[in-house]
């Protein structure tokens, strides 16, 4: 007989597929159980359709089984009505649910489980809690800290710089490419500031990688940026943070900020509903989030060469947790604890 945590891993399993289609909503996996078999699996697979308990449910062939079956789910189940009604009134007529971890968003946060208890249905929660509460880091650091999940990126050589004599380098593998723009398809939006821009010229889009494109945020106090930059391009929503104005039209938003300070960018980006940002700038505008304590993470590409001048990588005051070998690149990740 297998575990509860065996089909736990499979839930968190499930709930990977949805991946960078389900924000804000978070991931979810759920299957059910009947004598000691797996016999419906579902996970949310897109932002506004049916969530993960719901198509569990309905792959199950001969649905009389539900009343003598467990259901696992990565992920406490939702009371309220959203863009699909609530998903613990179809759980009722079970028999167990296994909960991986509490929704901490205000209008669940155990009311689920209360619901359930109250229908007479046995509830066990926290079965690998660790793990579900890292599968949805964005959306519990949205909702429990107010602010979006915070990723920082940049590429830098060997001796540690981003550039070669202040001009754009390219100090990666070309291959590398593929997991920055992964990395693109899963955060909701990606940050730089008007220099990187400039000299950069970058879309910020996904194109190594199959996924939706993020919205881009431009930091740009007194609106120098040219309309010809890539960034104004129509292939994804743009957002310019400055001190000048106000104004939306179809794809573009100025949102003004009486100061451009890292706390007044990120209010302003949870204000938009953004729950995860990359922040890909210049080294001032990496920096200048390290200082104020306003990251989760940092993930660093270090080439192969040594560049011996150039513009200075940011500085880290903390050890990389994690370092692979990548096509002769070294990835390097960070963690702000």
């Amino acid at each position: 007989m297998h575990s509860d945590e065996f089909f736990m891993e499979r839930c968190i399993q499930l709930a990977k597929l949805g991946m960078g289609e389900v924000a804000p909503n978070p991931l979810v996996g759920a299957l059910i159980v009947h004598k000691g078999e797996i016999i419906g699996e579902g996970y949310h697979e897109k932002y506004g359709f049916a969530h993960a308990e719901v198509n569990a449910i309905n792959s199950i062939k001969d649905p009389s089984l539900l009343k003598e079956s467990t259901i696992y789910v990565s992920l406490e189940p939702c009371v309220h009505y959203g863009k699909t009604p609530p998903c613990v009134l179809l759980l009722t007529k079970i028999k167990r649910v296994v909960i991986g971890s509490l929704d901490t968003f205000s209008k669940v946060n155990g009311k689920g489980i209360q619901i359930l208890r109250e229908k007479g249905v046995e509830v066990k929660v926290g079965v690998l809690e660790e793990a579900c509460r890292a599968l949805n880091k964005h959306f519990f650091t949205f909702n429990e800290s107010h602010r979006p999940y915070i990723l920082l990126k940049w590429a830098q050589s060997m001796d540690g710089f981003i550039d070669k004599d202040a001009k754009q380098y390219w100090v990666s593998a070309p291959e590398t490419q593929t997991i920055v723009h992964k990395l693109r398809s899963e955060y909701q939006g990606v940050l730089v500031g008007r220099k990187t821009v400039q000299s950069d010229n970058p879309t910020l889009t996904v194109r190594a990688y199959r996924g939706k494109n993020p919205i881009r945020i431009v930091i740009d106090s007194e609106l120098r940026l040219k309309q010809e930059s890539l960034i104004f391009n129509d292939e994804a929503p743009t957002v310019i943070l400055n001190t000048q104005k106000q104004n939306h039209t179809d794809n573009l938003s100025w949102i003004k900020l009486e100061k451009v300070t890292s706390s007044t960018i990120i209010d302003a980006i949870y204000k938009l509903g953004i729950q995860s940002i990359i922040i890909e700038g210049g080294r001032k505008t990496l920096q200048s989030f390290i200082d104020a304590k306003l990251w989760d993470e940092a993930l660093v590409i270090q080439g192969e060469e040594c560049l011996v001048s150039g513009t200075k990588a940011p500085t880290l005051n903390t050890q990389a947790t994690e370092e692979i070998d990548f096509f002769g690149d070294q990835i390097l990740t960070y963690y702000n604890v």
